[in-house]
């Protein structure tokens, strides 16, 4: 594969988390693969679907294993939701999410507030372990009276260090929709806006960029709606045995058991 741009998953791919999101194991070959990009001149980003911090609390915390990643090529569907924001207009966002959440749009431009807190024109939904039935009841009204809703992802499940891990935005944007009726729209991956916004950034068209995650609904998803090039590995949700049974529209264009395989993929043209 002739790569102009890479994006890397995070937790399955580069790095296994805690259910908390506290401590990170760091996998096999991340650090040489991305070191080796770096010496190559090819750019790379990690967007992780994960949205409790903005990237410059994240970012020191990735560098500290070793990994060459900051806070300018780190992402998370809060970058993405801010930017779509600011396009569409929304004066004011109500986030069902962390203080984490908040703290990234804001510093992105986006003016926010608690559930229940006064009108807003769209809803936010994020990582929010602590949701109650209030910030649901308050997120419904918002959007039974005309927000748009919005959700980070959609994804039930991510890969920990102990397994499988309950995705709260996936489970709260789907008790909104029960009540309301209005699918969220996912800002995060795999939708478009996210490749849209990851192209940008690493300044080559959708068909450049080579995305590098463990799941099909996820990374491997959006690289075929969007025309990228997929590459599955089996460091995180999905097994090889997995990978061979998805539908054409989830499965990658190769799978790869160790990360430093990719290497050898970049070097065929």
């Amino acid at each position: 594969m002739a790569a102009r741009g890479v994006m890397f998953d995070l937790d399955g791919t580069l790095i296994l988390s805690d259910r908390q999101l506290g401590h990170y194991h760091l996998l096999p070959h991340a650090v040489e693969v991305l070191e080796h990009l770096q010496e190559r001149g090819v750019p790379f980003l990690a967007l992780t679907n994960g949205s409790a911090y903005p990237a410059r609390a994240q970012a020191p915390r990735l560098a500290a294993l070793g990994l060459p990643i900051t806070a300018d090529n780190l992402y998370t569907p809060n970058s993405v939701a801010a930017e779509l924001f600011a396009a569409r207009g929304h004066g004011r966002v109500m986030v069902l999410g962390t203080a984490g959440v908040r703290d990234a749009l804001e510093e992105l431009g986006i003016a926010t507030c608690a559930p229940g807190d006064g009108h807003a024109d769209a809803v936010y939904v994020a990582w929010h372990p602590d949701c109650t039935m209030a910030d649901i009841h308050a997120a419904c009204s918002a959007v039974l009276d005309g927000a748009a809703l919005y959700t980070a992802s959609d994804v039930p499940f991510f890969a920990t260090q102990s397994g499988p891990a309950f995705g709260y935005s996936c489970a709260i944007a789907g008790a909104i929709h029960r009540v309301t009726g209005t699918d969220a729209e996912v800002t995060g991956k795999p939708s478009l806006h996210a490749l849209d916004f990851v192209a940008a950034r690493l300044g080559v068209p959708r068909d450049g960029v080579v995305v590098v995650g463990d799941d099909p609904r996820v990374e491997i998803e959006m690289a075929r709606a969007g025309g990228a090039l997929g590459v599955g590995v089996t460091t995180g949700t999905t097994s090889a045995a997995q990978w061979a049974q998805q539908s054409d529209h989830r499965k990658p264009h190769h799978v790869i058991d160790k990360l430093d395989q990719l290497l050898l993929l970049l070097q065929q043209d």
